[in-house]
């Protein structure tokens, strides 16, 4: 497949692909029934493939949503700790961080130094890692002796904590 599926329902954000190997590993989905809170994709504030900035108003207020994709080499999170781009009312960054660390995965028994610069990025937005409330996987392996992952992450604002009491349900 190649492109980003669509759906009627939903709004569809993605940065267009500008080759076949340097394609956009992020998309935010917006359910149409939210479109009066008028969504914008912002490249202009953050110029990155797997970085995807969306802003909305709500009573005349501006939020903004992030979603990000972690490549093997981390260089989103490399992007977005050297930029040290502000931005007010950031309320939630989501995204397959690809990161192995026993702050999320009580599973995995080791810590990762590239933890330190996701939890550096989360603080400077003053956003808090929100923990389910059931510790499962995000990433299921197919490989025989592999284990399964916690890598798919959210970051919440941090005056929101009362958010901070949701399940996973297992796609299997």
């Amino acid at each position: 497949m190649v492109g980003v599926p669509n759906h009627p329902n939903w709004l569809t954000f993605a940065r267009e692909s500008d080759s076949v190997n340097n394609s956009p590993k992020v998309v935010i989905y917006i359910n149409i029934r939210l479109s009066s809170l008028q969504f914008s994709l912002h490249k202009d504030i953050i110029s990155h493939k797997d970085i995807l900035l969306i802003s909305f108003f709500n009573n005349n207020v501006n939020f903004w949503i992030m979603n990000i994709y972690s490549d093997s080499s981390h260089s989103a999170l490399k992007y977005l700790k050297d930029s040290k781009t502000n931005i007010q009312n950031l309320l939630i960054i989501t995204g397959n961080f690809n990161i192995q660390d026993s702050i999320w995965d009580l599973s995995f028994p080791h810590y990762s130094f590239i933890s330190d610069d996701l939890i550096i990025v989360a603080d400077s937005f003053d956003l808090d890692l929100l923990i389910p409330t059931n510790q499962v996987p995000a990433r299921y392996s197919d490989t025989i002796g592999e284990s399964n992952l916690v890598i798919d992450l959210m970051f919440l604002c941090s005056g929101l904590s009362e958010l901070n009491n949701h399940l996973i349900y297992p796609d299997w």
